[in-house]
């Protein structure tokens, strides 16, 4: 697995922040709308003791729009699944052989479009990624790798690209550099809404977010 190298950051999983920003999804829980027919788990873990996200490469055999992307382990809710939650972890377990109780979820993020499904984001810790048996479906993963906390908060790790619409500008997006692959669409802004949960007074959002997916334009992407 690989990690840009990265410092600081040991707090971002303490019992503390793990209280605050459980509070905060619990809070928020009560104003999602309808429930979302896709989810995917957002995997907190500390590699060598630093905070860090983990991501998965989808594998090529996929096929379709999001084979060979980063990605956070997900998919479609089965009619057996309860709520977003076990469709996550469900999908963790299918993915990465990981299987996680419900106290390792700290909450849900707000359901985001993407093409033509709301995703709900589900946040969890897996703990110390030494201490973790993954076994990757090769059918459906190609890589796992984590990126520091501290890395994807430092601003020469983020970039952003401007989208239009109707010949105008119409949304901006986050994208983070400078790791084993560069995270964009759908994955970095979950990403970015979990960097704003865990270090609301570091990061600052720099983009618009559309609140529909759109049929989009690229008009250009430079550095934030």
């Amino acid at each position: 697995m690989a990690e840009p190298g990265a410092d600081g950051g040991e707090g971002f999983l303490s019992s503390g922040s793990e209280r605050r920003c459980r509070a905060r999804l619990a809070a928020a829980a009560g104003r999602r709308g309808a429930a979302a027919a896709a989810a995917v788990l957002v995997p907190l873990c500390s590699v060598r003791g630093r905070p860090a996200l983990l991501f998965t490469l989808r594998s090529r055999r996929l096929g379709g729009p999001h084979s060979g992307d980063v990605s956070f382990p997900g998919g479609r809710r089965d009619p057996a699944d309860g709520d977003a939650v076990a469709t996550a972890l469900r999908e963790t377990r299918e993915e990465l052989g990981l299987e996680l109780g419900a106290p390792s979820v700290w909450g849900q993020l707000r359901p985001l479009p993407d093409r033509g499904l709301m995703v709900a984001p589900v946040v969890a810790n897996l703990g110390a990624l030494e201490d973790l048996m993954l076994t990757p479906n090769p059918d459906e993963v190609e890589e796992v790798f984590t990126m520091p906390l501290a890395h994807l908060l430092r601003e020469e790790n983020q970039g952003y690209t401007h989208f239009r619409t109707a010949g105008r500008y119409g949304y901006t997006l986050p994208v983070f550099l400078n790791g084993p692959h560069k995270v964009w669409g759908l994955t970095a802004i979950i990403t970015e809404l979990t960097l704003e949960l865990l270090a609301p007074g570091r990061y600052h959002r720099k983009t618009h977010v559309p609140p529909r997916s759109p049929s989009a334009r690229h008009l250009e992407g430079s550095s934030a």
